[in-house]
């Protein structure tokens, strides 16, 4: 059920994303953006915390689920560290993340040659 669950999210997650595309005038660059923002107010809300329980990976892999890292870095530093966590929450939870997509992407970058359009 879990696999469903995660199926089912991450697809209307992609589908509001698609909507927002052909319906509005927003770039990619903006909806993106946009779900990393709802992602971080949706989690300090707390919603987003019970829909990533039920939803799994389909909630915290697409770009609201960093929002809501983020989100809980800050969260968790401001109550170890106090006012300063602000600055640093966020970059702490998602340290892993960031270094993993530069190195894949320093790799992928000496194994394919880019040509320009």
């Amino acid at each position: 059920m879990q696999y469903i669950n995660a199926f089912i999210a991450g697809g209307l997650i992609c589908v509001i994303g698609q909507i927002l595309l052909d319906k509005t005038k927003l770039t990619s660059a903006r909806i993106l953006v946009l779900f990393v923002v709802v992602g971080c107010v949706l989690g300090a809300l707390g919603i987003y915390e019970r829909f990533a329980e039920w939803a799994g990976a389909g909630a915290t892999v697409p770009l609201p689920g960093f929002g809501y890292l983020l989100w809980t870095g800050v969260r968790d530093q401001i109550d170890q560290r106090g006012i300063s966590g602000i600055l640093t929450g966020g970059i702490t939870a998602a340290a892993a993340g960031i270094s993993a997509a530069i190195f894949f992407s320093f790799v992928a970058s000496l194994l394919f040659a880019p040509k320009e359009k």
